[in-house]
Order: C-alpha cells, then structure tokens, then sequence
C-alpha cells in the first residue's frame, strides 16, 4: 500500500498524484536561481519603466511601445516566473485549479501582448526608416497608445478564447489531484502557431529587410554628402539616430526569434502543446528569459538608458525638475 507520506494530499490517498521529492540541496540550488533571474527580470524593467515614464525627453512613440513591452516583461517576472518556478521545483501543484486556469492565461496573454508589441515596434521603425518625413505625421503618441491599447485588450480576449476550455474545466486533463496539466490541441496550436509566431514573425522580418535595404541606401547616399552645410549636418545625425535605434531594436527582436522559436515546435510538429511534455520547463524559461534580455539589450546599445539609470540609482531623480535633465 502506497505510504501517505509519498502523496500530495495523503488525505486522498485513492486519488491523490504521488510526490517525488527533489533533494533538499538541489531544490534550494534551483529556487536561488530561478529567484535571481525573476529578481533581476522585474529590476531592470522596473528601471526602463521608471526612466521612459519620467523623463520627458523620452515621451516619444517609440518608447511609449517600448514601455508595454518592458511592462509585460515586468509582469513575466512578477507574476509569472515565480508560479513556473514552483511548478518546476515542486511536483506537485497545490494552488487549486482556478490559480492553474489563471496561471496560463496570464503567461500566455503576456506573451501574446509582447509579441504585439513587437510588431508594433515594427511597424515603428519602418515608417521612421522609410518615409522619414512623414514620420511625425503618422507616428504620433496618441496613436502609440491606442495601439498599445488595442494590442492588450486583443491579447487578452484571443487567449481567453483559446484557453476557455481550460478555464471552465481547469481540471479536465488531470489525472489526479495535485495535478495542473495545460494540453492544447494540435488545431487550437496551429491556430495559435499562426497568429502569435508566423504570422507576426512574417510582418516583423519583411519590415526589417526593407528597414535594412533602406538603411544601407541612406548610409551609402549620406558618405557621398558628407561636406554638406551644418543644416544637413543635422538632418544625416538624425538619420543616423534613426538607424541606430532600428539595429538596437532589430537585435531585440532577433533575441525573440530565438527564445519563441523552440516553444511553438510542438505546434509546428502537428503535436499537442503541454506542460507534461519532458522539454516544456526547458522551452518556457527561454522564453521568459527574454523578458529578461530585452533590457540588458537596451543597457548595452542605449546611452540614454545608462544614463537613465544613474539618474535613478544616485538618487537625482529626487532633484527638483530632473524630468527635464538632458539624457539623449
């Protein structure tokens, strides 16, 4: 008879899932580690939030995209990493089902709504890129944020319709208690492979070789007029700015390629996408790892951020007036 002891509800014991319990040493090892990349996810989004929201220098469309997608990362961290780092660590799952249901909404809502923003930051891009002097025109904040807002509100409604199954009957895969398993269709995957990888993905890469074609041409056009007057000067600097930010950002998005890329294998297989699979806690925390990487990418490419930073860890942005400081 199966000892109480080795159960995740011994007072279930004909119903209970058994507990395999991780040694004492390892499992501390694994929360230290999980901790620190959750700790350091929420720091440094919480730094580019702080900066892009305080300094008016950095109220342009462009950031405000770049601000939901450093809150959506915040959240990964915040709310979703530590959930999967328990589920991982521990074998059995003592939340209840409805915090099993919330849980994958949640993560996949957030990811679906950095994968809009992706696009969008696009978009963002491409237009600054290719048609330079309507830029200000089309790209306005205002439209920024009903893009943003739109991406959210869509996000959130397209994967509540994927999951609704799974909301209803949070427990309709489980075999026993002390169970959250998640099983989408290979249907409902392809659906999702579509709208949240390829078709996203597609917009996101023809936008880039055309902001790359373009960028090369202009860079080519602007070496030939290099001993323009100081006007002109001016116009190649920004031109140059605008470049620089759309390599920045191509590198964020090649980083996304790269952390989604292993978790829609299954839906590319014609496979039922589950967290019981033996590679879903590998393919996961890569993908939320990028919610990590994103701004260690704009650290390492933005003056503006490090000196953002500074502003924040010293204290400065305490000072009077420091909103309007000179960062760029």
């Amino acid at each position: 008879m199966m000892d109480r002891a080795e159960l995740c509800y011994p007072q279930l014991l004909n119903l209970s899932c058994r507990a395999f319990m991780r040694p004492h040493s390892e499992a501390v090892v694994l929360y230290t580690l999980f901790s620190f990349v959750a700790i350091l996810t929420v720091g440094l989004n919480l730094l580019v939030i702080i900066s892009i929201s305080h300094f008016r220098q950095l109220h342009t469309p462009t950031n405000m995209l770049l601000l939901s997608l450093a809150f959506s990362d915040l959240l990964v961290g915040l709310l979703v990493m530590p959930v999967e780092m328990v589920r991982f660590i521990e074998t059995c799952w003592l939340l209840g089902d409805l915090m099993c249901a919330l849980s994958y909404i949640i993560g996949f809502t957030l990811t679906s709504a950095s994968v809009g923003n992706m696009v969008l930051i696009s978009v963002d891009r491409y237009v600054a890129i290719c048609y330079p002097l309507q830029y200000p025109s089309k790209i306005t904040r205002s439209r920024a944020k009903v893009s943003v807002s739109l991406c959210w509100v869509c996000s959130l409604l397209y994967n509540s319709l994927i999951l609704k199954d799974h909301l209803t009957q949070p427990d309709k895969h489980n075999s026993c208690y002390g169970e959250c398993l998640v099983v989408i269709n290979y249907i409902s995957g392809a659906v999702d492979l579509v709208f949240t990888f390829i078709g996203p993905c597609s917009v996101i890469v023809v936008l880039y070789m055309r902001v790359f074609v373009v960028a090369v041409y202009q860079a080519r056009a602007m070496q030939s007029h290099i001993t323009a007057a100081s006007a002109g000067a001016t116009i190649v600097s920004a031109k140059k700015s605008e470049r620089k930010a759309a390599r920045t950002l191509g590198v964020v998005i090649l980083m996304f390629l790269m952390t989604f890329c292993p978790y829609y294998y299954p839906s590319l297989a014609g496979q039922d996408t589950t967290n019981g699979a033996l590679s879903w806690a590998f393919v996961s925390w890569l993908l939320y790892f990028n919610s990590c990487l994103n701004p260690l990418i704009y650290a390492f490419f933005y003056p503006w951020f490090r000196k953002a930073v500074w502003f924040i860890v010293s204290l400065k942005i305490r000072e009077q007036d420091s909103s309007q400081a000179n960062i760029l």
